[in-house]
C-alpha cells in the first residue's frame, strides 16, 4: 500500500509539471465524456438508488445518492468553468525585495496527495476529481457502498480521460472499507483527509489519523427572522432554504423569530407556509408552547428532510446567543459557565464559543443586520439571502471538495484554493549570509512592475531570469 501511495504521489508531481492550457483540456475532455456517457452513467446510478431504496436506507440518503435529470449536464458544466479559471499553480501572491538584488516571492504551490472519504453522494467524486486536477493534486477516493456503481462507472470515465502521460492512477479509487484505517496511517505520503458525511465518519477519521484532517460534521444552518423583516421576503428565503433541498449540509434545520412577530402574525403565516410545503415542526420551549407543536428533543439535530426546529427569540444578541450555543455538536461545560457569565455583564460583543456551518439573517435593519454578519462565528453569513447559496459552484468556485468548519487551512465552500498550500521562492545574484555583516536589509514590498525594473537595473537578474523561463519551455 505504501508503494502504490508513492507511486501516486510521483504521478501528482507529473501532474503540477504540466502546463495550464494541458491541465485545462484534460478537464475539458472529461466533461466532454461525462456528456457522452450520460445514458450509462444514469444507468449505473438507477441500479445503485434501486437497491438503496430495496434495502430500506434513509430518504435523505436516497435522495443524496440519486443523481436527478440534468445533474450530469450541471457537473460538466462547472468543470468547464473549473478549466477556464486562471491558473492556480504558481501565482505569486507576494513579492518582497529583501535586500538590493534580493527577492522573495511567495508562491502558490499543490498539498500533495488527499485522501476524501464520502457518503452517499456519487456527485462529489467528479467535483472532487476536478478540482484535484486543477490544483495538481493526486488523489485517492473512498465512496460509500450505497453508491459503489455510480462511483466506480464515473472513476472510469474520469481516468480514461486522462492522458498517458500522466497517468490514470493519479486518481484512485478505494472499494473496500477494511483499506481505510491501513491509509489513514500513511502520514508521509498522504497530506491531507476531507471526510464528507456525519458527525459519526468525521469524528472517526479525525480520531484515527495523524494526517490533517478538513471537514464539517453536522451543518445545522439557521435563518433567523427579525422584527424588521420584509415578510415576502422571509417567506421566500424560509422556504427556499428548507425545501429547495432538504437533504443539502446547507438547508435550514433551525428557524429563529423575533418575538414581535408573535404578535402581528407573522410567524403563524410562516409556519403555515412551511406546512403546506409538507414541513413537519418541532418547537423549542417557547415555540412549542405557543403553536402547540411537540418539542424537539435537541435544537442540535439535523434532520436532512423535510422537518424543521423552531423557536421565538426575544432579539438579535438572542438569536446570536442561540446560534453560538447549538450550532455545533459538542459544547463542553467551560463554554456552558462562560456563557452564562458573558450573559450577566456588559460586553461590547458576544463571545463565539463555537464554530458553525451556515447562517442566515433576514431584516431591513442595517444595523442589526451588521451586528448578525459580525457576531455570528460561523463559516458563512447571509444577509436576505438563502442558506443554500453557500456551495461552491454558486460561490464561483467551480466546484468544492466539502464545506469546512475547520478554522485552519480553509473555511466555507472549499475550492482549489483550498486544496494549495505556500512555497517561498528566493531570487539572488550571489548573495551570502556571512553574519549579516554584507546585507543590508530593506524588507521592501514590491509589485511586478517594480520587480521588471529591478531586472532591467540588474542585467545579472535579467539574464537568469530569462535562462529560467527557457529552461521551463
Amino acid at each position: 500500500m505504501l508503494t502504490v501511495m508513492a507511486n501516486r504521489k510521483i504521478m501528482a508531481f507529473g501532474l503540477q509539471a504540466l502546463s495550464s492550457e494541458e491541465r485545462k483540456k484534460i478537464l475539458l475532455d472529461i466533461a466532454d465524456a461525462l456528456e457522452a456517457n450520460e445514458n450509462l452513467i444514469t444507468a449505473e446510478n438507477e441500479t445503485d438508488v434501486a437497491a438503496a431504496q430495496e434495502a430500506g436506507y434513509e430518504k435523505s440518503l436516497i435522495s443524496r445518492l440519486a443523481l436527478k435529470s440534468g445533474k450530469i449536464l450541471s457537473l460538466a458544466k462547472s468543470i468547464r468553468v473549473l478549466a477556464n479559471m486562471e491558473d492556480p499553480i504558481g501565482c505569486v501572491l507576494k513579492e518582497t525585495q529583501l535586500a538590493d538584488g534580493l527577492v522573495l516571492e511567495k508562491t502558490s504551490s499543490p498539498l500533495g496527495v488527499l485522501l476524501i472519504v464520502f457518503e452517499s453522494r456519487p456527485d462529489a467524486l467528479v467535483q472532487i476529481a476536478s478540482l484535484a486536477i486543477r490544483s495538481g493534486n493526486g488523489l485517492l477516493l473512498k465512496g460509500g457502498k450505497e453508491a459503489k456503481r455510480s462511483n466506480a462507472i464515473l472513476h472510469k470515465v474520469i481516468t480514461e480521460a486522462i492522458p498517458d502521460t500522466v497517468g490514470g492512477k493519479v486518481i484512485g479509487l478505494v472499494t473496500s472499507r477494511d483499506e481505510i484505517p491501513g491509509l489513514l496511517k500513511l502520514d508521509d505520503v498522504i497530506d491531507l483527509v476531507i471526510p464528507r458525511g456525519s458527525n459519526k465518519l468525521v469524528s472517526q477519521i479525525k480520531s484515527s489519523t495523524k494526517i490533517p484532517v478538513l471537514g464539517h460534521a453536522d451543518g445545522i444552518c439557521h435563518v433567523y427572522v427579525d422584527k424588521s423583516a420584509n415578510l415576502e421576503m422571509a417567506k421566500r428565503i424560509v422556504l427556499d432554504a428548507k425545501v429547495d433541498y432538504p437533504a443539502a449540509c446547507n438547508a435550514m434545520e433551525t428557524l429563529l423569530v423575533h418575538k414581535d412577530l408573535v404578535q402581528n402574525g407573522a410567524l403563524n403565516e410562516l409556519i403555515v407556509d412551511l406546512r403546506i410545503q409538507g414541513v413537519s415542526l418541532y418547537g423549542g420551549p417557547r415555540a412549542s408552547a405557543l403553536l402547540n407543536i411537540p418539542q424537539a428533543r435537541s435544537f442540535h439535530h439535523e434532520y436532512n428532510s423535510m422537518e424543521c426546529t423552531v423557536e421565538i427569540v426575544d432579539d438579535v444578541a438572542a438569536a446570536v446567543d442561540h446560534i453560538h450555543q447549538h450550532g455545533r455538536h459538542v459544547i463542553l461545560p467551560w463554554q456552558r459557565r462562560l456563557s452564562t457569565y458573558l450573559q450577566g455583564h456588559e460586553l461590547p460583543f458576544i463571545f463565539p464559543l463555537c464554530s458553525a456551518h451556515t447562517d442566515c439573517i433576514v431584516t431591513e435593519d442595517r444595523e442589526t443586520a451588521e451586528v448578525f454578519l459580525h457576531q455570528v462565528d460561523s463559516a458563512a453569513v447571509f444577509h436576505n439571502a438563502s442558506t443554500r447559496f453557500c456551495d461552491g459552484a454558486r460561490f464561483g468556485l467551480g466546484a468544492e471538495v466539502g464545506i469546512s468548519t475547520s478554522r485552519i487551512h480553509a473555511r466555507g465552500p472549499v475550492g482549489v484554493e483550498g486544496l494549495l498550500t505556500t512555497r517561498w521562492i528566493l531570487k539572488g545574484s550571489g548573495q551570502v549570509v556571512d553574519g549579516d555583516k554584507g546585507v543590508i536589509y530593506t524588507h521592501r514590498d514590491i509589485s511586478v512592475d517594480s520587480l521588471k525594473k529591478m531586472y532591467q537595473k540588474n542585467p545579472k537578474m535579467q539574464k537568469e531570469k530569462e535562462m529560467a523561463e527557457a529552461a521551463a519551455d
